[in-house]
Formats: structure tokens, C-alpha cells, sequence
């Protein structure tokens, strides 16, 4: 399976792609999309860039699925709302080509990855190139990227051996 993982952020998103042939991880590419080319202050013209290069990438890998970073809250409720309308650019262009998308919190991500929640940037970028047999580092926002990606790939495979189990039987107490 395919998997698209999407790092989302107003000034830079990251993406990668990787697939999942059950415990195998292949690469397939990574990257971000980055909004510096519009002004500032021109909110419409970021989110467009995010959401036409969200679009750009799910057309040249075609993914079967996506896995998009929770937005967590800030201090700054301003700074929460920005970054929150650049994860709805990015759902928006993902659904608009019809991919199921899940949700996973970065702590849910980097334990996946490195192993613990409280793992720092550049642990996640050395767990993600050796899971994934680099030559080297991922940039920051490629490798939380592919670390979305790789955690949908491990939670997908525990998902599917759920689905595969018999359905319980509901317990009859005496009354």
C-alpha cells in the first residue's frame, strides 16, 4: 500500500511517501511545499499553494491513503488558528482526490518512530532514515512527513489484524 504522510504548516509543509508491504517500508519520496513566494500577509495565496501542491503530489505518486499530523494547540491562539487553516487546505485537497485520510497526534507519530513521545526533531530524522534505509537525513518536515507515514503503516497493519479477528460475542448475565 501507498502511503502519503503530511506534515502541514503555513510556511512549510512536509510530505513523503512511502509503501507499506505488510513490516516492509520502502521510500518513495519526500519533500515540502513551501508558501514563501506568497506575501505574508496573503492568507488565500498560501493556503492555494498548499492545497494545488497538496493535489500535485497525490497526482504524481498516487497514493492509496494519506495520514495528516492533529494540529495541536499553541500559546498562541493565533498562531494555532493559522496553522489549523493550512491542515484544512491540505484535508481539503486529499479528499478532493478521494483518499481516505487518518489523523495521528505527533506523539502517536513519534512513538511509532523513535519508540517514545517525547522524542526530539532530530531522533525522529534518524529513526525515519534508518526505517527506511536513507543515505541520509530527511529534512525536518519531510522526515515528520514520512514518520505520519510510517505510523499509519504500523497502525494500519494492527487495524487489519482487528478486522480480521471474529467478532465478540456479547456476555449474557443471569438475571
Amino acid at each position: 500500500m501507498r502511503i502519503l504522510g503530511l506534515d502541514p504548516g503555513l510556511q512549510t509543509t512536509g510530505f513523503g511517501v512511502i509503501d507499506a508491504d505488510g513490516p516492509r517500508l520502502a521510500y518513495v519520496a519526500s519533500g515540502t511545499i513551501r508558501t514563501r513566494d506568497a506575501a505574508r500577509g496573503d492568507l488565500p495565496a498560501r493556503l492555494k499553494i498548499i492545497f494545488d501542491g497538496v493535489r500535485e503530489v497525490v497526482e504524481c505518486y498516487r497514493p492509496q491513503c494519506a495520514s495528516v499530523e492533529i494540529v495541536f494547540v499553541n500559546v498562541n491562539p493565533q498562531s494555532t488558528l493559522l496553522l489549523g487553516q493550512a491542515r484544512g487546505a491540505a484535508l481539503a485537497a486529499l479528499l478532493s482526490r478521494e483518499l481516505q485520510v487518518a489523523e495521528h497526534t505527533a506523539l502517536q507519530m513519534k512513538k511509532a518512530v523513535v519508540g517514545h513521545g517525547g522524542a526530539r526533531k532530530e531522533q525522529v530524522q534518524q529513526m525515519v532514515a534508518r526505517l527506511l534505509s536513507l543515505p541520509g537525513l530527511p529534512g525536518k518536515d519531510a522526515a515528520d512527513a514520512l514518520g505520519m507515514a510510517i505510523a499509519q503503516a504500523h497502525a494500519g497493519a494492527s487495524l487489519a489484524a482487528l478486522a480480521g479477528a471474529t467478532t465478540l460475542a456479547r456476555r449474557t448475565h443471569a438475571q
